[in-house]
């Protein structure tokens, strides 16, 4: 068991007979809907066996005046938390078993009690994990062969989302690969010549793109006033790009103000439409 923390630290405490991903991406989807939320951490508790963790760990939780968020499948565990959870006083969030009633209830069926399922090696899994070393590898052009093998291929000037997008994309088990648009730089003829795939231009507000530039270079300690960071430059890569995009005749979004998972689901749409 891991010591105490802070006491002015948060938690939210995500507990699982298996790795715990489900419940922490839930928890971290509901961090993101208040403000508050960069005073409050999730930590992980993967892998429990025992009633015995269980209790440890509603007891830190208490001592810390967080609460608990977890997927346990299997019936005495989930029990165990529940009982300890009221008898320390823990708000404890039951993440899956509700939905698992919820399925006995409605299709007569019963689960099969395993822990760790929704990561079993799996086809699906298997391309979800090739899809991910494929976006590394093909991220920001550094290869051009892989404008011809993947399924979706963005492009777009500087800071308009590419490589965060494509990762996502890899989550969902879409091969992707993009490019940074630069005047100076000629497209690659694996652009143009790769089948079946989707080409995606990304675009954003030319203010709002000045803003991101100019704290990007403030992160890695630069000057904010330079080339890269300027009004002008931007509306010259700007045209360039459309210009590319138009002659390729692809689709473009406009990702300003718009969340990663948003134009995820515009370009799945499109991909599988």
């Amino acid at each position: 068991m891991m010591p105490l923390q802070d006491q002015e630290q948060q938690y939210i405490y995500v507990c699982s007979d298996a790795v715990g991903e489900t419940a922490e991406a839930v928890a971290k989807a509901t961090l993101r809907q208040f403000s508050s939320s960069t005073s409050v951490k999730v930590k992980r508790y993967g892998h429990i066996k025992t009633e015995d963790e269980i209790a440890e760990i509603v007891k830190e939780a208490a001592a810390h005046g967080g609460f608990i968020s977890y997927t346990l499948v299997l019936p005495e565990l989930r029990e165990a938390m529940r009982l300890e959870a009221v008898r320390q006083g823990v708000p404890a969030v039951d993440v899956m078993g509700p939905m698992m009633e919820a399925f006995i209830d409605t299709f007569g069926s019963f689960p099969k009690r395993t822990p760790g399922l929704l990561h079993s090696i799996d086809a699906d899994y298997i391309r979800r994990m090739e899809a991910i070393e494929f976006a590394v590898r093909y991220d920001d052009g550094k290869d051009a062969r892989g404008f011809t093998q993947a399924e979706v291929v963005l492009i777009g000037v500087s800071r308009t989302s590419k490589t965060p997008l494509s990762i996502f994309l890899s989550h969902k088990g879409i091969r992707t690969a993009n490019l940074p648009l630069m005047p100076e730089v000629k497209v690659p003829p694996e652009l143009t010549t790769g089948p079946g795939r989707l080409i995606v231009g990304l675009t954003m507000n030319p203010e709002q793109l000045l803003g991101i530039r100019t704290e990007r270079l403030k992160a890695l300690g630069l000057p904010a006033p330079s080339h890269y960071a300027s009004l002008e430059r931007i509306m010259e890569e700007m045209n360039y790009a459309s210009e590319i995009m138009e002659s390729l005749g692809c689709p473009v979004i406009d990702v300003t103000n718009r969340a990663i998972e948003e134009t995820a689901g515009i370009i799945m749409n499109w991909l599988y439409r």
